[in-house]
């Protein structure tokens, strides 16, 4: 009699591919982005800028980014000194600084949309349309199922 071998981990194998694509879909991003010259982490930044009306504040950044305030510092110190964002004072508490987009800094976020959908296409090459949905709506039944929506 032959004893079973170990019991396949299938949510261990989904973890694993969910990390490995993770970190294609990131080095995908990344060759996609060099053109344009600025990190994943600051694409995410002038993307969460944009969103806002007027100029947010560090501490809003950090909060929407689910980052330390230290890591937005870190973030706006690239993109101010490559002319895509601008530190202002706040009108009414000069303690507090925010965050604006440059014309430079709109003008990259154009370039990002293209960046973002080639690198897309490259990842989601294999997939037939109907597959594409598919997985679009897996992907909505994770994300919904966390603490909420992403940038």
């Amino acid at each position: 009699m032959t004893t079973p071998g170990p019991v396949p981990d299938a949510d261990g194998v989904l973890a694993e591919q969910l990390l490995r694509l993770t970190r294609r879909l990131q080095r995908i991003q990344r060759q996609h982005l060099q053109p344009v010259g600025i990190t994943p982490a600051q694409a995410r930044l002038l993307r969460v800028v944009a969103q806002y009306e007027g100029a947010p504040r560090m501490a809003d950044l950090a909060d929407r980014l689910e980052v330390v305030p230290r890591a937005v510092t870190t973030l706006v110190d690239g993109l101010e000194a490559g002319g895509r964002v601008r530190r202002v004072p706040d009108p009414t508490n000069r303690r507090v600084v925010r965050v604006e987009l440059t014309d430079l800094g709109r003008t990259t976020l154009r370039e990002l949309r293209g960046a973002r959908r080639a690198a897309a296409e490259d990842i989601l090459a294999p997939l037939t349309a109907e597959q594409r949905e598919a997985l679009g709506g897996l992907l909505s039944a994770l994300i919904d199922g966390g603490t909420g929506p992403a940038c």
